[in-house]
């Protein structure tokens, strides 16, 4: 097929299938991966005919040879990287035979994926290395035969530009496809946004450019949106991993994403440019099939395409060291705090949480919160997430202070940078163990707990002088919050922690997420009662998600109680999402009179759903 009737075929009214996992369904027949599956093509040749036979019937229009992994660097992991000719030449016969018994037209796709390492200078890959690796995996799929070619699953655009060079030195007039692959922040793991993918991919000579692996179907349809507003002139693919896999107790990889999930988006993934569709990690022949189906029945597209807002806002902040923070006057003087949490990213690339800070910013947030590793799950550093969000808003930042996992030298040292870094507001608190997050492993010492360290940063730090009594060269202007629950489960120790925390110098407290607001007041009162007055309280709010969510957090969290009454109320409503946004504002308004701040805490990274929930406060 040469490239002006591929162009002819995508202009036709229905997308191109292509098939799905070939490691996936290998995996589901019992062969290990202590080798490589393009080995099954020389030790068992009939597997790998069973798996492209199966896509062939489920209706798929291209299916891919089994040659993923089949560069000399990837083989040579193996000791097998002299048998590259013989591997991939037996992938592209394997295929055909299979296409050539079939009783319709399918054409064959040449798999190159990646080469298995970095290119310099990041990595120890050469670029003249990565040339010849790729030219010769290339010719030699070229020479047996394929239709056409697919560069995917790549994390860095150079990879990619430099398997395109090869591809067209080689084939200039075989249609060639080029994929890369996103983690969930919706960038490469080398930091490629799919604005900076699809300008790239646009440059290059290439018949269609697009997505695979990644996560599942929404994450998909959601970068597609990106590059057809980049590049809207370039044919676009989606091939999504059903779903982010899970582990089972026996320790097999499980996918969640069913088929006919996926075929509810193949009209979607079309309405955003889409012309080739198909799957990745996770999908088998029944996805395909149910792909055809949608394809054969077309109907509406379910979802809106994602709206694409490329803006980028850069301020500075103007912090001066011996002056109280913002927040802390807004404290003294009774002013309405609002604030949302933010999780910094799983990486270094920071965009996806600058671009979300802008739209807090203009829905009226006073401060933002920035969480440090929430669930234990690892991330950046908060205070150094906190220090570019202040620069690049001008708002000012709440950090989140865990006491877990940090002895005395670390705490004093960080609390220092953080100070140096403009970051003057804290939240104090245990944090979250280890053993529910990435690394269950990892030390979960600590040498202080909150009540100590609001303690050590009040009366000690921000007079001048460490833990031990020695002078630091200039006192520290720390603002200090605490934790609080409003619906504990044995008020009477809530309150006397509560006092010591005071007793300790806590400015403010933060709340975990209230849904009983009867039991909140009644708290309060008691607490008055008792003690008298009470240092501002910001009232921590969550919305709720859906149903299930509401079902699950009340189960399964720890500290969160949610009353029968609004589990019913999410179970029933039509739209969700707005019911959760509803009672969170009703939680807001009967707290008021209360309360001097709201805290939202978005969750899957609704930053819009919270900045619903100010528009009350």
């Amino acid at each position: 097929m040469n490239r002006e009737m591929w162009r002819q075929r995508l202009q036709q009214e229905k997308p191109l299938l292509l098939d799905g996992a070939m490691g996936t369904m290998l995996y589901g027949l019992g062969v290990q991966s202590d080798q490589p599956f393009e080995l099954l093509n020389l030790q068992n040749p009939k597997l790998v005919a069973d798996v492209h036979r199966a896509y062939v019937e489920a209706g798929a229009d291209i299916i891919e040879t089994n040659s993923f992994g089949a560069n000399r660097l990837k083989l040579d992991e193996y000791g097998l990287g002299e048998q590259v000719r013989v591997i991939n030449e037996t992938a592209v016969s394997i295929a055909r035979r299979v296409i050539d018994s079939s009783f319709r037209p399918v054409w064959l796709a040449g798999s190159v994926g990646p080469l298995g390492g970095t290119l310099a200078p990041l990595g120890r890959i050469s670029l003249a290395q990565a040339e010849a690796a790729f030219a010769e995996q290339i010719e030699v799929l070229v020479k047996a035969g394929v239709d056409l070619l697919i560069v995917e699953t790549a994390s860095d655009l150079r990879e990619v530009e430099t398997a395109v060079s090869a591809a067209r030195t080689i084939a200039p007039d075989l249609p060639l496809l080029a994929q890369m692959t996103f983690t969930r922040d919706d960038r490469t793991l080398l930091g490629h946004t799919a604005a900076d993918t699809a300008n790239r991919l646009a440059a290059l000579d290439v018949d269609a450019m697009g997505v695979n692996c990644s996560s599942g179907p929404a994450q998909i349809l959601r970068l597609l949106a990106t590059m057809r507003h980049i590049a809207p002139h370039v044919p676009l693919v989606a091939m999504p991993n059903a779903g982010w896999p899970e582990q089972t107790p026996g320790g097999r990889m499980f996918y969640p994403a069913t088929p006919s999930y996926f075929a509810d988006y193949v009209a979607d993934f079309v309405a955003a440019g889409a012309r080739l569709v198909g799957g990745c990690c996770g999908t088998t022949e029944k996805h395909i099939a149910a792909m055809r189906a949608a394809i054969d029945s077309p109907k509406p597209p379910s979802r809106p395409v994602p709206r694409v807002e490329l803006v980028q806002q850069e301020k500075q902040l103007t912090a001066v060291a011996d002056q109280p923070t913002q927040l802390a006057r807004d404290l003294v003087n009774g002013r309405f705090i609002t604030t949302v949490e933010m999780t910094p990213p799983r990486g270094i690339c920071t965009q996806k949480l600058l671009t979300s800070v802008q739209m807090l910013q203009q829905a009226g947030v006073t401060c933002l919160n920035i969480a440090d590793i929430p669930l234990a799950r690892m991330r950046m550093s908060a205070w150094a997430a906190a220090h570019l969000v202040q620069q690049a808003s001008g708002l000012e930042t709440i950090l989140h202070f865990p006491t877990r996992g940090r002895n005395l030298l670390r705490i004093q040292g960080d609390l220092l940078a953080a100070h140096a870094l403009d970051i003057r507001n804290l939240f104090v608190t245990m944090g979250d163990p280890s053993k529910i997050g990435d690394y269950p492993d990892a030390a979960d010492n600590y040498d202080i707990v909150p009540t100590g360290l609001i303690e050590l940063i009040k009366t000690q730090l921000n007079a001048g002088v460490d833990k031990r009594g020695s002078a630091i060269d200039q006192p520290t202007n720390f603002t200090v919050g605490c934790a609080l629950s409003l619906t504990p489960k044995e008020p009477e120790r809530e309150m006397k922690l509560l006092r010591k925390k005071m007793d300790c110098g806590a400015d403010f407290a933060i709340t975990q997420p209230l849904f009983d607001v009867a039991q909140a007041r009644q708290f309060i009162a008691d607490y008055r009662a008792q003690y008298g007055e009470i240092i501002p309280i910001v009232l921590g709010v969550q919305p709720l998600y859906n149903g299930k969510n509401a079902v699950f957090l009340h189960n399964e969290v720890p500290g969160i109680a949610i009353p029968a009454s609004l589990r019913q109320r999410m179970e029933a409503a039509t739209d969700p999402q707005v019911e959760g946004v509803i009672i969170a504002r009703e939680i807001v308004a009967n707290m008021g009179d209360l309360v001097q701040g709201v805290y939202v805490i978005p969750q899957f990274g609704r930053y819009d759903l919270a900045a619903q929930v100010l528009e009350i406060a």
